[in-house]
């Protein structure tokens, strides 16, 4: 699990609780995950099904 935008991970063996915070989108037919604050800073743009790279 690692962001698409800023490329952090959650803390070591909290993958499981973060899948709670984190956002998941699928890109060209993969899985991309997106951290909180990366989620809040591009929210709109993930509202909007904008692709990561317009954001």
């Amino acid at each position: 699990m690692v962001c698409g935008s800023c490329g952090s991970r959650p803390p070591d063996g909290a993958e499981g609780a973060a899948r709670l915070d984190w956002v998941r989108g699928v890109e060209r037919g993969r899985p991309v995950w997106t951290c909180p604050d990366c989620s809040r800073r591009y929210l709109r743009s993930i509202e909007g099904k904008l692709d990561s790279q317009w954001w």
